[in-house]
């Protein structure tokens, strides 16, 4: 029995540098992170926190065997291009691109790199993708949602606000999706019996004084997603009580900070979603033979004090189906 735990013994002890020496030795990755929103932005946070928890459940744990490079660009097209350049340069094994503002630019500086993309609403059409079956590049994610949501965007603000007659727009005009989100509006606009009209929200000044001049009786505000939109919530929201403009808005943060209705993808599940594309490609798989997903989880979030301060009674119906109601 002695000889037995000797050698057992020996046995243990010739494997344990072995062991030790594999660990020392595992290969570290790098993925680069390029953000659309501002560092202290509460989603901003909220999505790339998913993504780690995700890459920790899936064995990748940040200083053992993976390194994470994140930039913030606050929507800024100036600082997503540099940051872009920038993530590039560090040869990463992937770069997650959160947010589809930030995808473009990547792509114009690399067409080797592998590319994740999540909340981004038409890759196709933007030209980052061949198609969503078959991506054929260097880049595949989730998709955040189809043009044609605008319609659906109109139709709630007919819902809630049925006096409604003329709506202002607000996009970011120098994306595609912008332009996108309020051509889809504009074509089902008439027979809703609702004019449309653009506004930009490039500019914290120019939002605030376009909505001013916007605003009379029978008025209301659409926000199509966008970085920048984000950028300025509190300004939009704020603006759209104090003008007594009933507003539909793409995500639910809008509403939680006084906004009056939400409807739009989850875009923090992508997030977890896309950890399992970037774990594939780590080991392997071409983004190229990745099908883009589209978003699976839509919430509609209604704030019942932002209605009683408009001066509007929400139909039975719209709150029924309601995600959740803000009281």
């Amino acid at each position: 029995m002695r000889r037995r735990k000797f050698i057992a013994g020996i046995s243990v002890a010739a494997a344990w540098p072995l062991v030790s020496h594999a660990q020392q030795h595992e290969r570290m990755r790098r993925i680069g992170v390029l953000m659309s929103r501002k560092p202290d932005d509460a989603l901003g946070k909220a999505r790339i926190t998913a993504f780690i928890e995700e890459m920790q459940k899936l064995g990748w744990n940040e200083g053992r065997n993976i390194q994470f490079d994140v930039r913030w660009t606050e929507g800024n097209a100036e600082e997503i291009r540099r940051y872009a350049t920038e993530l590039v340069g560090f040869t990463p094994d992937v770069i997650l691109a959160s947010g589809g503002t930030v995808v473009g630019p990547l792509l114009q500086v690399t067409r080797s790199v592998p590319v994740v993309f999540t909340v981004t609403p038409d890759p196709v059409g933007a030209g980052f993708v061949g198609s969503l079956a078959r991506p054929g590049g260097n880049a595949t994610g989730f998709t955040q949602f189809e043009y044609g949501i605008g319609a659906q965007w109109l139709a709630l603000l007919k819902e809630i606000a049925p006096a409604v007659t003329r709506a202002a727009i607000l996009r970011d005009s120098a994306i595609p999706e912008g332009m996108g989100q309020f051509g889809a509006i504009q074509a089902v606009a008439a027979s809703m019996g609702v004019e449309v009209s653009p506004i930009g929200v490039r500019d914290p000044a120019e939002i605030e004084r376009d909505v001013a001049a916007f605003a009379r009786p029978n008025s209301g505000l659409i926000v199509t997603g966008s970085a920048l939109a984000a950028l300025h919530r509190n300004l939009i929201t704020a603006l759209s009580v104090r003008h007594k403009l009933p507003a539909v808005y793409p995500e639910r943060p809008f509403v939680a900070g006084g906004g009056l209705i939400s409807y739009g993808a989850d875009s923090v599940e992508p997030h977890r979603r896309a950890a399992s594309y970037v774990n594939r490609i780590l080991k392997g798989e071409k983004p190229a033979d990745m099908p883009v997903q589209a978003a699976s989880n839509y919430r509609l979030v209604v704030n019942l004090k932002t209605a009683t301060a408009l001066g509007l009674d929400v139909p039975h119906a719209l709150l029924a189906r309601a995600d959740e109601v803000i009281e």
